[in-house]
C-alpha cells in the first residue's frame, strides 16, 4: 500500500468550509485542525508506514484527524468513521473536504495504528494531541490524554470487539445444549447478545483492565470447556478464531490478570467476520 495525498483543493461549491465557517467556533478543536491539519500532520510524516508501490491508502492527514476527533469525542472506531462520513465538522477539521468525500471502513483506523505501532516513531499522531487541545481551550475544561492512556483506550476498545464478536461467533455454533454450557461457564455478566460496546469509563485505566480481564476470563473459560470434546467443524472453527483472538492482543500479568500486551502479533486478525482481513 503507498501513501494516499490528502486533498489540498476543495470544490468552490461543494466544500464544508463556507457551510462551517461563521458556525464552528474558530477555538474549537474542529476550527484549531481546520486551520492546522496540514502542519500538523503533513504526508511526509507518515511516509516511513507505506510501501513504494501498491493501492494508495486513505489521506494519513485525515486518518490522524478523524484518530484526534475520535478520542475527544469518546467514540469506537466504526462510530468515528460514521461521524466522519455524516458529520460536516469532521470533513471541516481534515482541511475543509468536500460534503461527498468518501468515507472509509473502521479497519483503516485499526490498520493505522498497527502500522503506528511497529513503527520508530509508534507516537507521532499524538505528540501533538495535547498543544492541539491546548489552543483550543479544552484543558482545563475536558481531560486531555498523552499517548499512551490513549492508546490503552483504543487497544482496549478493538480488543474487546474482537473477543466479544469471537464469543458472539461460538455461541451462535453451537446447539443449545452446549450453549447453556457455555454460558454457565461466563462470570462477566456479559450475554454477549449484540455487538455493541460495553458502557465504561474509556478513560478510566482500572475500569478498562476489569473489561478486558473479564472478557478474557470468559473466552478463555469457554475453550477450557471446549478443550478435548469431539467438535463439529463449525464449532471447532469459532473456537480456533476465538483462541487467536485471545492468543494475539492479551498477555497475563503475574498476578494472574489479563492485560493487553505491548506488541503487535504477525498477521494479526482484525475481524471476525472475515478472518483473512489484514
Amino acid at each position: 500500500m503507498t501513501l494516499g495525498r490528502a486533498p489540498r483543493q476543495a470544490g468552490l461549491l461543494r466544500s464544508t468550509v463556507e457551510f462551517c465557517e461563521g458556525r464552528v467556533a474558530a477555538d474549537s478543536i474542529y476550527g484549531v485542525l481546520h486551520r492546522e491539519c496540514f502542519a500538523l500532520f503533513p504526508d511526509e510524516m507518515f511516509a516511513d508506514l507505506f510501501a513504494d508501490a501498491g493501492r494508495r491508502s486513505v489521506p494519513p492527514m485525515i486518518v490522524a484527524v478523524v484518530m484526534v476527533l475520535q478520542r475527544v469525542e469518546g467514540l469506537s472506531d466504526r462510530e468515528a468513521v460514521e461521524r466522519f462520513a455524516f458529520d460536516a465538522r469532521w470533513k471541516y477539521a481534515a482541511g475543509g473536504l468536500d460534503f461527498g468525500y468518501p468515507g472509509f471502513v473502521h479497519t483503516v483506523l485499526v490498520d493505522m495504528r498497527a502500522r503506528l505501532a511497529r513503527s520508530d516513531r509508534p507516537d507521532r499522531i499524538f505528540e501533538v494531541v495535547l498543544g492541539v487541545a491546548r489552543r483550543a481551550g479544552l484543558v482545563g475544561r475536558k481531560r486531555v490524554l498523552d499517548s499512551t492512556p490513549l492508546y490503552d483506550a483504543v487497544a482496549t476498545m478493538d480488543t474487546v470487539t474482537l473477543i466479544r464478536s469471537a464469543i458472539r461467533g461460538l455461541l451462535r455454533a453451537t446447539d443449545r445444549d452446549l450453549e447453556t454450557q457455555l454460558r454457565s461457564v461466563i462470570g462477566s455478566g456479559d450475554d454477549y447478545a449484540t455487538a455493541a460496546k460495553p458502557r465504561v469509563d474509556w478513560d478510566d485505566p482500572a475500569a478498562r483492565e476489569a473489561l478486558i480481564d473479564s472478557r478474557a476470563r470468559d473466552g478463555f473459560a469457554m475453550l477450557g470447556l471446549l478443550n478435548g470434546r469431539d467438535l463439529d467443524t463449525e464449532v471447532e472453527q469459532a473456537a480456533r478464531l476465538l483462541a487467536t483472538a485471545l492468543g494475539q492482543d492479551l498477555a497475563e500479568e503475574s498476578e494472574g490478570a489479563f492485560r493487553i500486551a505491548r506488541k503487535v502479533a504477525p498477521d494479526r486478525v482484525i475481524s471476525t467476520v472475515d478472518p483473512e482481513t489484514r
